[in-house]
């Protein structure tokens, strides 16, 4: 293994691909929430058409539509995640291309997913990691590539992400109620206790946000992101699976998993970075030989 980093990075943008791919060709994703806003579209749709808004909601045609735009979302993040992982240091253009395109799509479907939660910001920053890296893997083959740049992007990223996070179990915006009954299911406790234990890590989120842009306690906070990232991740699978329908249960839940390995890889990506062209000794104390 030639480049390791190189690598991991091509996975996680590889694993968001192809689990948002995953989704979108056999489950469901929420472009419904733009399509059947009456409030935007209806003036769109009586001005251009004959239609009244209540046949073009009702319309079988119009469900037609909106599922085909997902399942071709799908085909993009599928062609968009080959592409990914078969990236060579010289890549071609027609990956560039895919790539870019399937970044463009996890944007809107963020914005998608924002409107979903009232416009929350944290919903669409907590989405960072997952729209940002396509395009820093990209970056990554620009003339303008700077590592410290580099790090700084995959820094920040990691910032936003788990800051967004952050306020949601913190209790800023309300409490997801899939949080609170994954952590019930996970640790059979009390709600109460639930509340209380995403709280604390909501702060915990807040103070790794800021940990990472200390040199002296990065090496720490990176750590924590990693195994947080990934337990996070694995808690969609672990708190939903039945054992009853084991097969089921993983294709429903597993997706959720996949595009959120990344949460835990950039962090993991960043240590790499550091150990193997920083100077350790802005990380770590390096005691001096007499």
């Amino acid at each position: 293994m030639k480049n390791p980093t190189f690598l991991l990075l091509k996975l996680s943008v590889f694993f968001i691909f192809i689990g948002r791919a995953w989704q979108h060709l056999f489950w469901d994703a929420p472009y419904r929430t733009f399509f059947w806003d009456e409030s935007l579209l209806k003036p769109i749709v009586e001005g251009l058409s004959s239609m009244s808004w209540q046949e073009y909601a009702t319309s079988a045609t119009t469900d037609t539509f909106i599922q085909n735009i997902v399942l071709a979302n799908g085909l993009i993040y599928l062609f968009a995640a080959i592409a990914a992982i078969r990236l060579t240091m010289q890549p071609k253009k027609w990956q560039k291309a895919i790539i870019v395109l399937g970044g463009i799509s996890l944007v809107f479907l963020t914005v998608l997913l924002t409107k979903e939660k009232f416009y929350h910001a944290a919903q669409f920053f907590e989405h960072s990691i997952q729209f940002g890296l396509p395009f820093v893997l990209l970056f990554r083959f620009s003339q303008r590539y700077d590592q410290k740049h580099f790090i700084l992007i995959l820094k920040i990223l990691i910032a936003l992400t788990f800051f967004s996070h952050g306020l949601y179990a913190f209790g800023f915006y309300p409490v997801p109620g899939n949080f609170v009954d994954m952590v019930i299911q996970i640790f059979d406790c009390s709600e109460q206790s639930a509340i209380t234990f995403l709280y604390i890590a909501g702060v915990l989120d807040f103070i790794l946000a800021i940990l990472i842009f200390i040199p002296k306690a990065a090496l720490g906070a990176l750590t924590y992101a990693i195994l947080w990232g990934l337990l996070t991740a694995f808690a969609r699978i672990v708190a939903n699976f039945n054992w009853e329908y084991p097969l089921d249960s993983f294709h429903q839940y597993f997706y959720q998993v996949v595009y959120r390995l990344a949460h835990g890889f950039v962090p993991l990506l960043v240590l790499l970075y550091i150990f193997k062209f920083e100077d350790r000794s802005k990380f770590i104390k390096v005691k001096k030989v007499p």
